[in-house]
């Protein structure tokens, strides 16, 4: 456990010394698993969660998107199952008052891992991982809402609105990020488990006897974004398959995709065959037809199936880090980088004087601003020596690295520096924008 606890320490340090992530409310001593992203935090976050609607929105013509609503009508979540079913046993230590979940490997045995306390727990009882609150200025039972535990069931109660609004025929897929709430009892490991987080969902329907086709499918589709896209080392990835007594009430069939984090394998997305289970539960508790007519056969009418991806963004972004951090040695020193694919870089270019005089200063700020008209985030350093910029620079996880030197008035070139492979050339000035463009796509 040494080794996985310094690896996180090192990770954890690093997200908040180079503004990736902050402990929310850390002056009045941190709000317990709720996590702030800082100015690189917020762009990396950013370029995952572009990525994925870009591939499953963008890219495609069968997925339509959606931004549902955080707070929904109450009989949603008796539908979904979540207000009878969304729960996991707590157990107390009778002695320190801690609570823990009732089928945590630490406790087993009886005795509380925080104080010590042998037999330590009683009988577990069942929790509600929902967040409850009330609408309105009555707080009574009439008033109850939740903040949702998912965005999957703001998809469904909207499947007949984006049918008829856009006109997509079975199959096709309604895709959302957002934020999502869970009352975690022992939640953990950095951003990996925490109590508000965002999902990136995408359901997809289809015709019932087509659905196995379809898994498959989206089993290597999502493999595949992770790697080419995401840049995960395929080796840090593996397909974990429910057996029997894992499968939830509501699936067919369902997969993880786990990644080898330091505390073991992991999984930080979902592929489940939801069957209609979540169709006809809301057609049941609504009162409203959720059947698909096919416009090809007015005969035909069913309740599609729903081949669900289900990934946390937060999750995803710590594989993003994880994988990405390398401490190597350089000419005889330590360097720590994160070698994110360029296109996910919170910025993608950094440029540098060599010295705050004869005019290097103004060159390089030239260049700055002509990446930043071409929205391209870049960052501007004239502080320190040359070799501590690119150190900070390769903490930041920032590919490349221009150096406006002396010979850039004589020739209009300037040194380009690749983080990966250290390797320097000279460009022109004018080009270093096209450059950039054609290596961060």
């Amino acid at each position: 456990m040494a080794n996985v606890n310094d690896m996180m320490d090192k990770l954890v340090s690093l997200a908040k010394r180079r503004g990736f992530v902050f402990q929310s409310s850390e002056i009045y001593g941190g709000t317990g698993s709720v996590w702030d992203y800082g100015p690189l935090g917020v762009e990396l976050k950013r370029n995952v969660r572009d990525a994925w609607w870009r591939s499953m929105v963008h890219m495609r013509d069968d997925i339509e998107g959606l931004d549902a609503a955080i707070l929904m009508h109450p009989r949603v979540w008796e539908a979904s199952g979540h207000i009878a079913g969304f729960t996991d046993p707590l157990v107390e230590c009778k002695n320190c008052h801690r609570r823990f979940r009732g089928d945590n490997a630490d406790i087993q045995g009886g005795q509380c891992p925080v104080c010590g306390t042998r037999e330590a727990f009683g009988e577990p009882r069942m929790f509600n991982l929902m967040f409850k609150t009330f609408m309105g200025p009555v707080e009574d039972t009439s008033a109850v809402v939740y903040l949702r535990p998912e965005t999957a069931q703001g998809i469904y109660v909207n499947f007949q609105n984006v049918v008829t609004s856009s006109r997509q025929r079975v199959p096709f897929g309604i895709a959302q990020v957002g934020k999502a709430f869970r009352n975690e009892i022992t939640p953990g490991n950095f951003i990996f488990r925490t109590r508000e987080f965002e999902q990136m969902e995408m359901q997809f329907f289809v015709e019932p006897g087509s659905d196995d086709e379809w898994m498959e499918y989206w089993k290597a589709a999502r493999r595949q974004w992770h790697e080419e896209v995401m840049g995960i080392r395929p080796e840090k990835l593996r397909f974990h398959e429910h057996g029997a007594d894992e499968l939830a009430h509501y699936a067919k069939r369902a997969f993880d995709v786990e990644y080898e984090f330091p505390f073991g394998w992991q999984e930080f997305e979902g592929i489940h065959n939801r069957t209609d289970f979540d169709l006809k539960r809301h057609q049941e508790y609504s009162g409203k037809k959720l059947e698909y007519v096919d416009p090809t056969d007015t005969n035909k009418r069913y309740i599609p199936y729903i081949i669900e991806t289900s990934a946390g963004l937060d999750r995803t972004l710590l594989v993003v880090l994880m994988d990405a951090y390398r401490e190597e040695e350089v000419e005889g020193e330590q360097r720590v980088v994160l070698r994110f694919h360029p296109r996910l870089a919170p910025l993608k270019v950094a440029i540098f004087p060599l010295v705050k005089k004869d005019g290097l200063p103004e060159t390089a700020r030239r260049i700055h601003d002509t990446f930043k008209a071409a929205g391209i985030n870049s960052f501007y350093d004239d502080s320190g020596s040359i070799g501590r910029r690119y150190r900070r620079q390769d903490e930041a996880g920032t590919p490349f690295c221009i150096t406006v030197d002396g010979q850039t008035a004589e020739d209009g070139t300037v040194t380009m520096r690749d983080r990966d492979t250290l390797q320097q050339v000279r460009i022109s000035a004018d080009a270093v924008v096209a450059y950039i463009q054609e290596r961060v796509r």
